[in-house]
């Protein structure tokens, strides 16, 4: 969907990415233009360094891409995001510096705007990470949906930064004020974290997981997951296995386990993901065999390529439910795999993904099931 943002000072066409001329989400809300309204109304100085982080699809880059920015995000579609949408506003791309959450965060900050995220661990790190550069007189503003919004995000700021207050809600977007104060005792950050797996689960039963921030339950293992590794496909010879969605790396990690001959690609679009799983993998294998890469999906991996995929998709892209996300890696999977590949997936039972991998595949078959998920396989003809 493309749409146009109204900032106090322009207008400003912005879409998602990849973009999809059904998709109806638009790539901002309330709570980017009322960050945007109150630097304007404040008078807030931009003359400094600017750092945005967690930027949906880059709306508030673009529209501060006059007072050359860096964002920070752990999303790859949200860099491709504010890659296009200054260029389709005109901006150079060099006006915004791009940096993932992965990476080193600029020595010095004077304005720190932050999208609240969906992950409490996320913004816990990323505070973290930025709390050397930020200084007395760094104006510091987070902004997200009320819903978005809890007791627990104040105290993070709180805790790492400084005090911190809310604003008045407004179109149910609130504002998050912080005055840091340097000299705050802060504990140690925490992430990344390790856990060890229980003990049936097969090849990797009792391993260590290491997770960064932000990845999906990364302080345990989700129940999906947990279920999927208990009917993993069995894997022989020199194949091409995908772990698309990897997260931490798990189900990747397990297949190279039961597979030594097999070259493993784990698939993530967040880095923190990427990262997470490449250290798993590292700390449960002699470290060869297996590439890593931050992208959308299959994108990048040349058709006809690949054996065997497995799948735990999401089905929320932030606040929003949609199986958008799950399509698109379905339709990627598809044109990946070689003829007789298989694409596994896991789900909840209510999700209907059978009724997917039958349009596309023309196939699905229900390898095992409980109260609440299903594992399913495909198999391109």
């Amino acid at each position: 969907m493309n749409d146009r943002m109204t900032a106090p000072w322009a207008e400003y066409a912005l879409a998602r990415f990849p973009e999809d001329p059904r998709d109806q989400l638009r790539a901002w809300d309330a709570a980017d233009t009322y960050l945007l309204r109150h630097l304007a109304e404040s008078g807030t100085p931009l003359s400094g360094s600017v750092v945005v982080v967690g930027d949906r699809w880059g709306a508030l880059a673009t529209a501060l891409s006059a007072h050359r920015p860096t964002q920070i995000t752990d999303s790859f579609l949200a860099q491709e995001a504010t890659r296009a949408n200054l260029a389709r506003n005109g901006v150079e791309a060099t006006a915004v510096r791009l940096l993932t959450t992965q990476d080193t965060p600029p020595d010095r900050i004077d304005v720190l705007l932050v999208r609240v995220p969906k992950s409490l661990a996320l913004l816990e790190d990323q505070l973290h990470r930025l709390a050397p550069g930020v200084h007395e007189g760094t104006v510091v503003v987070g902004t997200g949906m009320v819903k978005e919004i809890h007791t627990s995000t104040l105290h993070l700021f709180e805790r790492i930064l400084g005090p911190t207050r809310t604003s008045l809600a407004e179109k149910k977007a609130r504002l998050i004020f912080c005055t840091p104060y340097p000299g705050i005792a802060r504990a140690a950050n925490p992430w990344p974290y390790s856990y060890r797996l229980p003990d049936d689960i097969g090849l990797v039963s009792g391993r260590t997981v290491v997770n960064h921030a932000g990845v999906f339950c990364a302080d345990r293992l989700d129940i999906g997951t947990r279920f999927l590794l208990q009917h993993l496909p069995r894997s022989r010879g020199p194949e091409r296995i995908v772990d698309l969605g990897c997260g931490n790396g798990v189900v990747g990690t397990a297949m190279a386990l039961a597979n030594p001959e097999a070259e493993v690609l784990f698939v993530d679009e967040s880095y923190q993901a990427v990262a997470s799983a490449e250290e798993t993998y590292r700390e449960n294998t002699d470290g060869v065999g297996a590439q890593f890469r931050v992208g959308d999906g299959l994108a990048e991996v040349p058709a006809g390529s690949v054996d065997l995929v497995l799948n735990n998709p999401p089905f929320h892209s932030h606040q929003a439910t949609t199986d958008t996300t799950a399509w698109r890696m379905f339709s990627g999977a598809r044109r990946a795999l070689r003829p007789g590949g298989e694409l596994w997936v896991i789900g909840n039972r209510h999700l209907g993904y059978h009724l997917k991998l039958r349009r596309l595949f023309g196939n699905s078959e229900l390898v095992a099931s409980d109260a609440k998920f299903v594992v399913l396989r495909a198999v391109k003809k």
